[in-house]
């Protein structure tokens, strides 16, 4: 059989790969779509082929299924992976679980429970699923490269993927007569995960569809903060506060009726769901993280 004399640049992983093939060996993502391309500058995150294989190491995952994709390795050798407890569909007998703890701790609770962090080791078959309709999101990661995703978000990395947390940062306080909350839009704390040693894969769940953009340096771009995925290290971000001007209607000022958005500043990539939690209630904001505000 006569190798390939051309490649083609995976759209979404932006890897150099064999176009023969009916998906990107990389990421997944089929490489015969044409590019969808809003007015507005958004790219739509093709969902992952089914059956789709990609590769790592002398391993794979293969992603089997569209509404509630799985993510089946198998692990040749010593190599691994590690993952949440609550994703773990089913596993062969002879590929090795173990606990894992992680740099910094990781203490996180989903619906009241805590999260354990468990290491998968082949040779073997570990199949995992987040359980909620929604994206199946693949990125390969360059050696030295590190990338933020919002918590909750997190499905596997491949063992030579490193992890790490950040305080968002983001946060604001509304009153309620004598009663203070504090509220925090994309979560407490962020993960930060690296290819440290050479390259590696990190997997997300994305509730809803997935959309990609990448932002020019100083660019800036307003997203519900509950909508964000993923975004690269160089970007910043910081609330933004809008306050419509009352007109008598049912929002009135004294009730400090607000929009509260997150402000993105390019240069990287950001990547957002379609899927939003609701906003905060509408008690007066009384103190916040540093924000950019807007009356009219």
């Amino acid at each position: 059989m006569t190798a390939p004399t051309h490649h083609y640049t995976c759209r979404y992983c932006r890897h150099s790969s064999d176009p023969t093939g009916v998906s990107c060996p990389r990421c997944g993502a089929p490489v015969d779509v044409t590019a969808a391309v809003t007015r507005s500058g958004w790219q739509r995150q093709e969902p992952i082929t089914d059956m789709a294989r990609i590769q790592f190491g002398q391993s794979y995952v293969q992603v089997e299924g569209t509404q509630v994709p799985v993510a089946d390795f198998a692990l040749a050798g010593e190599e691994s992976i590690y993952f949440s407890h609550h994703s773990l569909l089913w596993t062969d007998p002879q590929a090795r679980l173990s606990s894992m703890g992680l740099s910094g701790g990781w203490k996180r609770v989903m619906s009241g429970l805590p999260l354990f962090m468990i290491t998968g080791r082949g040779p073997g078959h570990i199949a995992l699923s987040d359980n909620h309709a929604g994206d199946l999101v693949c990125l390969p990661l360059e050696h030295g490269q590190s990338i933020w995703t919002r918590e909750h978000r997190f499905v596997a990395a491949t063992g030579n993927v490193t992890y790490d947390w950040q305080n968002t940062g983001i946060w604001f306080r509304t009153r309620n007569g004598d009663e203070t909350e504090t509220h925090y839009p994309i979560g407490m704390f962020g993960d930060v995960f690296t290819a440290r040693d050479s390259p590696g894969l990190l997997l997300l769940h994305s509730p809803g569809n997935t959309f990609i953009r990448d932002l020019a340096p100083n660019q800036p771009l307003l997203i519900q903060p509950s909508a964000l995925l993923y975004r690269d290290q160089s970007v910043q971000m910081h609330l933004h506060l809008e306050y419509p001007r009352s007109n008598g209607g049912f929002w009135t000022r004294s009730y400090s009726y607000r929009n509260v958005w997150l402000r993105l500043i390019g240069p990287g990539r950001v990547a957002v769901s379609s899927v939003t939690e609701p906003p905060e209630a509408s008690n007066p904001i009384v103190r916040s993280s540093p924000a950019t505000t807007w009356r009219w």
